[in-house]
């Protein structure tokens, strides 16, 4: 027993020296006068949560409410951490954090996230108890557990909102049944649509909810069920109505009815928006129709209709379905010469498909142009650490994986398990265990897949101490505790 001991405290030492090697490593240049990133530099960067407090306590920097929802954000992929922090603020000697409602929120997200839904409702009684408690709370949580398949679950939540001083009202049922549709549960929305329908009042806003839930079901003719209904009812469809019924349509392949939808609209005096031509944009692109979707994007400017980021997201995505990236490189400059700048999302349509077609060293050469005009996200860095792992690069994988860290980027689940697969099928075990032990230790759960592969190998190696080390590791995560 003795000697297991010894083991372990070797491999702690092991994994140590790993860390401060700098996988990922802490050169993070901060602004040493923002308190936000000076404070998630030290919570990212701190090795084991559990001293996570102790490193809080020496900082001597002062927590303002605004100070802690702006690194509540940021931490928003590492619910324990988030909680951590949001604990250790509460508790401070000087009186604590007096945490906004979007600071409770965030950490209430977060927590559903990785499925901690003990510690999340004992986060929602704190704000009861303060008074903060709203209808959007618990929107937030049907919506994680709808996400995470618990109907059940979800509809419970709208049931207790009166236990916690929540009246609920007709944006409440809105949001159960939004939750519902988005998480493909649409006939149990409609099951409680009809059930209830009598309790509240349906706008606009619930129709459009359950038209979309059947569209994307899809069950077109269940979807014209509920807009005769809607009619019948003597509710007029808006904007958001109309919106949803072209983006049904063109996902359904009905592109030429979704045209006649949008000019039923102009008839009615009801104006297209952005969203719907950036729908029929991209649906043109996706079906290699790249005349037509020009055409309506300048029709869209003819009707004095000015682009957003996302109708031009829209044009770049269709020159790009057709391997014309000079052409979606000029969308860009327009872009801008609109004063509209390129978000991640224009990046990242480019980066995939060059991607896709094995340019890795032309997607390589776009990241390095992108990461001087625009913050890359979480998407971003995964397609590129994956890139090059799948090619055998892993060198480079980690340089981007450094660069992200240096930005105080906090990785994902995915990007944490596209490394880590990567690293495995390289045969670099010891810095697949260094990042495995940081993701458990920010709180996040690896996939299965990712830990069966890490755990194959290190009993192939014989280290099945190192292995012990990290499944105590793991039952730590999820004593703490998991409400499945």
């Amino acid at each position: 027993m003795g000697g297991f001991s010894h083991t372990c405290l070797e491999a702690r030492k092991v994994f140590a020296r790993m860390l401060s090697s700098g996988v990922g490593g802490n050169d993070v240049a901060v602004d040493a006068f923002d308190p936000a990133k000076r404070l998630c530099k030290l919570i990212i960067s701190c090795r084991h949560a559990s001293g996570l407090e102790i490193e809080l306590d020496h900082c001597d920097l002062r927590v303002t409410p605004d100070v802690a929802e702006r690194v509540l954000e940021r931490l928003d992929n590492a619910g324990m951490l988030a909680y951590r922090f949001f604990e250790w603020t509460r508790k401070q000697k000087r009186g604590g954090c007096a945490h906004t409602v979007r600071s409770y929120h965030t950490v209430v997200a977060s927590l559903a996230k990785i499925r901690q839904y003990q510690l999340m409702w004992d986060v929602v009684a704190i704000m009861r108890r303060e008074g903060l408690v709203n209808v959007e709370t618990f929107g937030i949580i049907m919506r994680k557990y709808a996400r995470a398949q618990k109907v059940d679950e979800a509809v419970y939540t709208f049931n207790v909102m009166e236990k916690y001083g929540v009246v609920p009202n007709l944006a409440a049922f809105n949001s159960l049944l939004g939750a519902l549709c988005k998480s493909k549960n649409v006939r149990k929305a409609q099951e409680i649509f009809d059930k209830m329908n009598g309790r509240f009042s349906p706008d606009a806003k619930t129709y459009s909810i359950l038209l979309e839930g059947w569209g994307r079901a899809p069950n077109l003719p269940k979807m014209r069920e509920v807009y005769s209904e809607m009619l019948d009812a003597g509710c007029q469809p808006d904007i958001v109505t109309y919106g949803i019924m072209v983006d049904l349509l063109c996902k359904t392949g009905r592109v030429e009815e979704a045209v006649l939808v949008v000019q039923d609209m102009s008839t009615r005096g009801c104006q297209p928006t952005t969203f719907i031509y950036s729908v029929l944009v991209h649906t043109y692109g996706v079906k290699y129709r790249i005349e037509d979707a020009v055409a309506t994007f300048l029709d869209m400017e003819k009707d004095g209709i000015v682009p957003d980021v996302v109708v031009y997201n829209a044009l770049v995505t269709a020159f790009c379905r057709v391997k014309k990236f000079e052409n979606a490189f000029r969308v860009m400059d327009d872009m801008e010469g609109h004063g509209i700048t390129p978000n991640s999302r224009t990046w990242n349509i480019i980066l995939n498909k060059l991607i896709s077609l094995g340019k890795d060293d032309e997607a390589y050469r776009v990241f390095r142009r992108m990461i001087k005009r625009c913050q890359p996200d979480s998407d971003t860095y995964t397609m590129m650490i994956k890139m090059f792992c799948e090619n055998d690069k892993v060198e480079m994988a980690l340089k981007v994986w450094k660069y992200m860290r240096l930005k105080q980027f906090l990785p994902s689940m995915h990007t944490f398990s596209v490394l880590i697969n990567g690293l495995c099928d390289k045969g670099e075990v010891s810095q697949a265990c260094v990042l495995l032990e940081d993701m458990i230790e920010k709180g996040i759960r690896p996939p299965g897949s990712t830990f069966g592969k890490l755990r194959q190998l290190l009993l192939k190696e014989g280290r099945k101490d190192v292995l012990d080390f990290l499944v105590d590791k793991m039952k730590i995560l999820i004593q703490e505790p998991l409400f499945d």
